[in-house]
């Protein structure tokens, strides 16, 4: 399994800074980072929130680079009375597509486990 996201960018938003765009976005899309992020836990249950950057920005070119991103854990069942929560963190690629105007953020690659043979 590995999830990618995409954001769009309007036309006015170009980004002359990369960084500074990029750092910007993440702030603004917390909640919708949380999600993308909770699509690797749903099989345990978790959700992932307060998703922050993590160190520095990486830039493998103009358009293309990876960062860290650091979030809140939490494992929640009413049922089993469980409410855990960590810190944890993820390295993410992006790319900004400037033709398509948007920004695509890809997760790591995480096999899954086949069915078991009898």
């Amino acid at each position: 399994m590995q999830e990618t996201w995409k954001f769009p960018l309007s036309s006015q938003n170009q980004p002359k800074n990369p960084e500074f765009f990029l750092k910007e976005l993440l702030e603004a899309n917390e909640r919708d980072l949380g999600i993308f992020l909770s699509y690797y836990f749903k099989k345990e249950g978790a959700v992932a929130e307060k998703v922050k950057l993590k160190g520095e920005i990486e830039f493998i070119n103009d358009l293309k680079g990876k960062l860290m991103l650091d979030f809140d854990l939490v494992h929640f069942n009413a049922c089993l009375n469980i409410h855990e929560q960590k810190r944890d963190e993820m390295p993410i690629q992006f790319e900004f597509d400037l033709l398509f105007q948007n920004l695509s953020l890809t997760g790591p690659y995480w096999p899954e486990r086949e069915m078991d043979e009898i």
